[in-house]
């Protein structure tokens, strides 16, 4: 019998309107746009504005638009995997929600949370479904609304965050396409370095954590920033060696957008020029886990059938992880 493999069919992304730029932050905190945007490449990130708004509104249009554009019936969808760490609510899960709103009425689904790696590992997640041969339909969607956990007065961590959605169809195929191989990894010791302080079980919210403000991304940016070069880096290098790649044969890297530097430095250890890096960074700022599958959205028309792709991304906490992805389809 030949081999299974699970091969992106679609690609969907799904950003909000309202532009956060460097200029209003300026009027936020000590700040300005040649700093920000010398050190991250960030010029302006979507906010999801309004009342009663959550990551489900978002992932939910791109759920849709994916499905829409696939030719996909809401009721064919056989698992949805949303890849999150801004769920709506603690419990019942994003990915639920987002099942509800497209009426994917046949789908179980559930939230993976990996902070900045999360898509990266949804996608592996569902391609094992795809795999074993038990389903034919898995939606993975990645979305963050960090606007809800970004404290707008810590000039360290709000000039990097913003809002947004990406979602892809992942369906069989015997084809030498889609996933070939995946690196994934974490480290527990990282916790102290990028963290959110209060709201979970070990420190339930009270007066005292709402009033020091620990309901929010907190990050020590040197560690990190020195932790991600090194890994993001060494993890893609190391799935381009077993798999017989050289800089040349990789036709784009799409890295996870957390900062410029980072990607530079991941590009040059990979022998990539920076012509075939995917960059949106600039204009939707760190969406967490869904920077990678707007990338691969807003690139879609730039992919052809069986070019090579590098996904790399780098998480709080600390995640990491490289996939070698067979792109399946040229553009329409």
């Amino acid at each position: 019998m030949d081999k299974l493999r699970a091969m992106i069919t679609g690609i969907e992304g799904y950003v909000p309107e309202y532009r956060l730029t460097n200029k209003e932050l300026e009027t936020l905190v000590d700040t300005n746009d040649e700093w920000i945007l010398t050190r991250t490449g960030i010029r302006e990130r979507r906010i999801l504005k309004g009342d009663d708004q959550g990551t489900s509104v978002m992932g939910a249009a791109a759920v849709q638009g994916l499905l829409e554009k696939t030719g996909t019936k809401p009721e064919e969808i056989d698992l949805i995997i949303c890849a999150t760490v801004t769920p709506d609510l603690p419990f019942p899960a994003t990915a639920n929600i987002i099942a509800d709103k497209v009426g994917a009425k046949n789908s179980f689904s559930f939230d993976l949370a990996a902070a900045c790696s999360g898509f990266l590992f949804a996608l592996n997640v569902g391609s094992q479904f795809i795999q074993s041969g038990t389903h034919k339909k898995v939606v993975v969607v990645g979305a963050d609304k960090m606007s809800s956990i970004v404290d707008y007065s810590d000039r360290t961590t709000c000039i990097l965050f913003g809002d947004g959605a990406g979602a892809v169809l992942l369906e069989p195929t015997t084809e030498e396409m889609g996933i070939m191989d995946s690196i994934l990894k974490s480290d527990g010791s990282g916790e102290p370095f990028l963290h959110m302080k209060a709201g979970g079980s070990r420190r339930p919210a009270t007066h005292e954590t709402v009033d020091k403000r620990e309901h929010f991304a907190y990050q020590e940016g040197a560690t990190v920033f020195k932790f991600a070069v090194t890994n993001m880096a060494d993890v893609s290098a190391e799935v381009m060696e077993r798999n017989g790649l050289q800089g040349e044969d990789v036709a784009w890297l799409v890295p996870h957008q957390a900062n410029k530097r980072i990607i530079d430095a991941t590009a040059n250890r990979m022998g990539i020029g920076p012509d075939k890096v995917m960059m949106n960074i600039e204009r939707y700022g760190n969406t967490t886990a869904a920077t990678i599958p707007l990338c691969l959205w807003e690139y879609e028309k730039q992919l052809k059938k069986g070019d090579n792709l590098i996904l790399a991304a780098f998480g709080g906490g600390f995640t990491w992880g490289a996939t070698y992805l067979k792109w399946a389809y040229d553009p329409k």
